[in-house]
């Protein structure tokens, strides 16, 4: 016979241990911007890059990101507070000077004034002893990101945040033409829309998570590591949201603009 007060012991661990399975199950299956949290990243990434690491694991923890301004505001800073180790580029020299001053004391983090194409990003990393296999890689160089990635076949990073031109919605291929000398002219000419990004991720093996909802990154992540991921891989179409940035951060343009670009 079991006691009045041991049943009610035993019904309230019950309805404990189901809210927990509940809320367990709902989390595993939600969607990347159902995380999305900002200490240091530009929108919600640093949450979104928390989540995806905290249910697939890290390895080496090191990261590489080119195009991180001067550090106070991009996708790997909170990453370095936080022990990780790494590779920062920037090719702006001003920027580039402060962000080894930020970075000066921490040992661990490597910076470098580098303007990044995609014939000398390979060198770059050999340079740098970047591993073949790291845990992060992030880009956001405003022009060549879809080329440069490509040029990047030799490495194997397990997530991989870039951003993608929202003005060109699913399931438009459109990719910049190539320029090593291209400069962000604060128009929406750079980059490639997400579906040729889509598109270049299932070339190499990733498997695309999602975008942020201002519209500027896509996250991919290895698909050898999409179960352990929780997240469901989306096509293009799913995955994208509509730029809502110009609102936010109007000073930075996104004007209307088009030029020579490839459809791929």
């Amino acid at each position: 016979m079991i006691l009045p007060g041991l049943w009610h012991d035993l019904a309230e661990r019950y309805e404990k241990a189901r809210n927990w399975t509940m809320r367990t199950v709902l989390r595993r299956f939600a969607d990347i911007n159902e995380f999305e949290s900002r200490s240091a990243s530009q929108n919600g990434e640093d949450g979104i890059i928390a989540e995806i690491f905290g249910r697939i694991g890290t390895t080496n923890r090191y990261f590489v990101e080119f195009g991180v301004g001067d550090g106070h505001e991009c996708n790997t800073a909170n990453l370095a507070r936080s022990g990780w180790s790494g590779l920062m580029l920037e090719g702006d020299p001003g920027d580039a000077a402060r962000l080894a001053e930020r970075f000066a004391a921490g040992g661990s983090i490597r910076t470098a004034h580098a303007f990044i194409t995609a014939e000398n990003i390979a060198d770059i990393f050999q340079s740098h002893a970047v591993p073949k296999e790291f845990d992060l890689l992030s880009i956001d160089i405003d022009g060549n990101d879809y080329w440069v990635w490509r040029a990047l076949a030799g490495y194997s990073p397990r997530v991989v945040v870039i951003e993608y031109n929202a003005a060109y919605p699913p399931p438009r291929r459109w990719v910049m033409r190539y320029d090593p000398d291209h400069r962000w002219d604060k128009t929406t000419y750079y980059g490639a829309s997400i579906a040729s990004l889509c598109a270049l991720g299932d070339e190499r093996g990733y498997a695309l998570l999602g975008t942020d909802v201002t519209g500027v990154n896509a996250f991919f992540v290895r698909r050898d590591l999409i179960r352990a991921s929780g997240f469901r891989a989306l096509d293009a179409g799913r995955a994208y949201h509509a730029p809502s940035y110009y609102g936010i951060h109007h000073q930075i343009g996104h004007v209307p603009r088009d030029g020579p670009s490839v459809e791929i």
